[in-house]
């Protein structure tokens, strides 16, 4: 099972420096990936997500500061972008950072960024499939050209191509069973979210690879990505949850993960409030995280 780790994106430690840190020493450690979030706006009922950085403008800066380990964002919420805009950006983030970008998309859950977006909610998911179509268009012919009930795409070009062929890895997030059947059926595979029951989340794999199965596809060529929220020092006894307690608990549960399924995790601090509060010392919460790469490195 390949480790990740998040960088800062929310909170008060969601700084470029603390990024660029945080960056260096996970490729310099040895970890695989690094992992970015969408969060367009905040309200009174998200107040965890304050501060969140723009995920294509923070790889494509980490890009810079890098030079082996990939660079994910799980997830950019499709409705808030043009099928050709997030063609286009994702396109460049792929050259600029030499083919290494992982590209999870979701549909977003929180009405006041479709209200602030002018999109839909209706249909969300409908427009999803014929979005990914209209992306696989863009990337990979020569003179592209979509007319369907959502988006059209009159005859032209998008270039540059991404460097990865026929384009970038593409990852579904979503716990819907819709949503899990979509990634069987359409994408190179599904990443979890930061409130997925880590107990039962081979349940969830299994439901994308029956519907990989159903479409004529090998389940065994998928990824499965697996936001690890972790909290150490919470309460270790029998009902404990996967990636909390102490870090020697924590490195036991990565072989259970795999046994259900899960290929790749990226553990993330930022879900954990004495790290990323709006209020948290940044610096404090830098050391914080630097120990937990140290302990954990794969």
């Amino acid at each position: 099972m390949k480790i990740g780790f998040a960088v800062p994106t929310m909170g008060a430690w969601a700084t470029p420096a603390n990024q660029v840190a945080v960056a260096r020493r996970a490729e310099r450690l040895g970890y695989h990936s690094l992992w970015t979030l969408q969060r367009l706006l905040t309200t009174e009922a998200t107040p965890a997500y304050r501060n969140a950085a723009d995920p294509v403008v923070t790889l494509a800066y980490l890009a810079g500061q890098t030079s082996r380990v990939r660079l994910g964002v799980a997830v950019l919420n499709m409705p808030f972008f043009s099928p050709a805009l997030l063609a286009k950006q994702t396109a460049t983030l792929d050259q600029v950072s030499g083919g290494r970008l992982d590209l999870g998309l979701g549909l977003g859950w929180q009405i006041e960024e479709y209200a602030a977006s002018g999109v839909p909610y209706q249909q969300r998911g409908k427009r999803a499939e014929e979005y990914l179509k209209v992306l696989r268009a863009l990337w990979t012919q020569d003179v592209a050209h979509f007319d369907g009930e959502f988006y059209r795409v009159p005859p032209a070009r998008l270039e540059p191509k991404p460097i990865q062929r026929p384009h970038p890895p593409l990852l579904l997030g979503g716990s819907a069973e819709r949503a899990l059947k979509r990634a069987g059926r359409l994408a190179d595979g599904w990443v979890s979210s930061s409130t997925a029951d880590l107990t039962r989340i081979g349940e969830a794999i299994e439901v994308v690879r029956a519907a990989a199965r159903e479409a004529g596809r090998d389940p065994a060529t998928l990824r499965f990505v697996c936001r690890g929220v972790v909290r150490v020092g919470e309460p270790g006894g029998e009902e404990r949850r996967p990636l909390t307690g102490s870090l020697e608990q924590i490195r036991q549960d990565l072989p259970v993960l795999a046994a259900q399924g899960v290929t790749e995790l990226f553990y993330d601090l930022n879900f954990d409030p004495r790290v990323a509060a709006i209020d948290a010392d940044p610096a404090a919460s830098l050391r914080y995280a630097e120990e937990v790469m140290e302990a954990l490195a794969p």
